[in-house]
């Protein structure tokens, strides 16, 4: 019987909803049962063996319906096989480190086996005007650095140690 994973991610335009969507392909390859799905639609984490949670960063942080799932399911989240991603931060080059503490002390609760960050999207088509001003007086980037084969290398890692 395979192992059941939930995939929780919280996206506000789209990319990180789209990162999340490949790490499931690439672990259903491997032959892994994957539910996808929102984390606000999560009521119970009962009948998974693993988690992965993703979020958008905005001012460097993780969207709220992501905080209220980590706060929802602290607890279980410490349990179970638990790997986080982010996806943002547009335009930051590709192997700058990155401090999880940044995305709140939201991350830190839950110890995560692997926190990846990912770089985003960036389409100014797609944002509001306070975010658009938001990205210009940060100096974002306009376009999409998102990297498909960086994220299923990651996707590939989890695999394998679900598969240990």
């Amino acid at each position: 019987m395979s192992k059941k994973i939930l995939i929780a991610v919280a996206s506000k335009h789209g990319a990180t909803k789209e990162v999340g969507e490949w790490v499931s392909q690439a672990l259903r390859e491997r032959g892994f049962d994957v539910e996808e799905t929102t984390p606000e639609k999560v009521n119970s984490l009962e009948g998974y063996d693993a988690v992965v949670l993703g979020s958008a960063v905005y001012m460097t942080k993780w969207l709220e319906e992501t905080h209220d799932f980590v706060r929802k399911f602290t607890e279980q989240l410490r349990e179970l096989p638990l790997w986080a991603f982010s996806v943002g931060l547009s335009g930051v080059p590709r192997d700058s480190v990155q401090d999880p503490s940044r995305v709140g002390p939201v991350l830190l609760t839950i110890e995560p086996i692997s926190y990846k960050t990912f770089p985003g999207r960036l389409d100014p088509n797609k944002l509001n005007w306070r975010e658009r001003t938001v990205a210009r007086l940060g100096g974002a980037v306009e376009g999409d650095y998102r990297d498909r084969e960086e994220v299923e290398k990651w996707a590939s890692y989890i695999a394998d140690e679900l598969d240990k």
